[in-house]
């Protein structure tokens, strides 16, 4: 674009004015479901665990399961409990880890070792 120049009643002397800069999108906050998938799937890949395994033991189907962690689904509470308990977390627990980062206003998962 050119140049904007100011229009002063009585005066000659027209100055250029710069535009203002673009102002930047910020990234937009990820969704709750896309920090529960992710952090489904890393805990699951922590496990050794195939889709396939970790959807029998909740009893959901593999394509289910691997729509919720593309972030793709909402699971139900009932459902998140299936899944928390497949691998042996508890909803508090696993709700805890995706959470964190989402606070962090990061990607990152964050993953947990028992002692």
């Amino acid at each position: 674009m050119g140049d904007l120049l100011p229009m002063t009643r009585g005066r000659r002397d027209l100055a250029p004015v710069s535009e203002p800069a673009p102002r930047s999108q910020p990234e937009p906050e990820p969704l709750w479901r896309e920090a529960l998938g992710r952090q489904l799937r890393a805990e699951r890949s922590v496990r050794g665990e195939r889709i396939a395994d970790v959807a029998r033991k909740a009893g959901v189907s593999p394509q289910y399961l691997s729509e919720v962690e593309r972030g793709r689904k909402d699971p139900s509470s009932e459902i998140l409990s299936a899944l928390a308990g497949a691998m042996d977390l508890s909803v508090r627990e696993l709700t805890r880890r995706a959470g964190v980062h989402l606070r962090a206003g990061s990607g990152q998962v964050l993953m947990s070792v028992a002692a």
